[in-house]
């Protein structure tokens, strides 16, 4: 049969887009497990009024469109970050708004440039949008290193991502080195927030001063509602809208927009508070792994990025006692790692008492 109809050979369809030939389906692994610690979401749970929001939820929140786009939460957020209201887009997830961001300022063939390591989607949805992905591996050697945003220029890529603190390092990335990026980037430069909560700083008031400089969060991590997929991003009101035009209407969900809307506006104190829990079990945790001859990575975000040889090894054995940790294999300049979200002590406690057992299982 040809044209890609049922009974083809190729499991490939003749009418698809060749661009999407090698693009993989984002596959983290994550299977249920008694305790997952992979995913840096907020493992004491979610913000009380966002759950009464979902609970007391009218009929009309299911059986009618939300709002178009989301407009009572966007004043929610832009008043939680300190900008006007029109300097706000919401999205499906970050994950939409990079994707969304992307498609507004990349015209095909377009380079985009990212460190590495850093966000795995990033390549993913460059290629998804028919754009080029250049990595840029160069370091400082700092003990948070930094990209070397000297070679990332010298591409001359149109749209230059940065992650603040980076995922999987945990890294911050220094203010001259993302205002060095803002300053003398031919295109847009994206900076990826997702753990700015952690780390208690923020490049969102340079949107207020460039035009090019997309700065993009959520409330998946510090929020606790990775479930509702909420994202947002501050930039200048013309950039914005572009992304909106990009993103297009109706999504967010309403019982996400309203759960979210209850979170950032009843319960700052409860994420407060738990952010500082999560700081404090982050450094508790460090302190473990130090005494046991392990090296953490330096973290200003919810999780420590952890080298250890085998890291895939070690981490089936660790499910198989129960718990679950992020393998990362062949991290540039890092080598195999794993990377374990910061929780309740409990869980913590569970984790390096399976790590401990499943090193000493590896090693024999």
């Amino acid at each position: 049969m040809s044209n890609g109809t049922a009974g083809a050979t190729d499991d490939r369809l003749a009418f698809a887009r060749a661009a999407y030939n090698d693009v993989p389906l984002y596959d983290p692994k994550r299977t249920p497990i008694e305790i997952d610690l992979t995913d840096n979401t907020n493992l004491w749970g979610v913000p009380p009024s966002a759950l009464r929001s979902l609970h007391d939820a009218a009929t009309a929140s299911v059986s009618r469109y939300p709002s178009l786009y989301a407009a009572e939460l966007k004043r929610a957020l832009a008043a939680y970050v300190g900008v006007p209201d029109d300097m706000l887009v919401t999205g499906c997830g970050s994950d939409d708004i990079l994707d969304s961001a992307m498609r507004a300022f990349g015209n095909p063939g377009d380079l985009v440039v990212s460190p590495e390591p850093s966000f795995a989607m990033i390549p993913i949805f460059a290629q998804m949008n028919a754009l080029r992905w250049q990595s840029a591996r160069e370091l400082s050697a700092t003990p948070m290193p930094q990209p070397d945003i000297h070679a990332m220029l010298a591409t001359n890529a149109d749209i230059v991502y940065l992650c603040s603190p980076n995922n999987p390092t945990g890294a911050l990335t220094a203010r001259a080195t993302i205002e060095r990026a803002v300053r003398d980037a031919r295109g847009m430069v994206i900076i990826d927030e997702a753990y700015a909560e952690f780390a208690g700083v923020s490049s969102v008031e340079l949107t207020q001063r460039a035009r090019n400089v997309l700065v993009v969060r959520t409330l998946s991590k510090a929020f606790g509602m990775a479930g509702l997929r909420v994202g947002y991003a501050i930039g200048d009101p013309a950039l914005v809208r572009e992304v909106e035009k990009s993103r297009g209407p109706y999504k967010l969900s309403a019982l996400a927009e309203q759960a979210a809307l209850a979170a950032v506006t009843a319960d700052r104190a409860w994420v407060d508070e738990h952010v500082a829990l999560a700081i404090d079990m982050r450094e508790r945790l460090g302190d473990a792994l130090r005494a046991m001859g392990l090296s953490p990575l330096p973290s200003a975000a919810n999780f420590l990025c952890v080298p250890i040889a085998e890291s895939v090894r070690v981490g089936a054995a660790l499910r198989t006692r129960g718990v679950a940790a992020r393998p990362f294999p062949e991290l540039p300049h890092i080598g195999d790692a794993l990377r374990v979200t910061a929780g309740p002590w409990r869980l913590m406690q569970r984790f390096l008492d399976a790590l401990d057992a499943s090193l000493d299982e590896c090693a024999r």
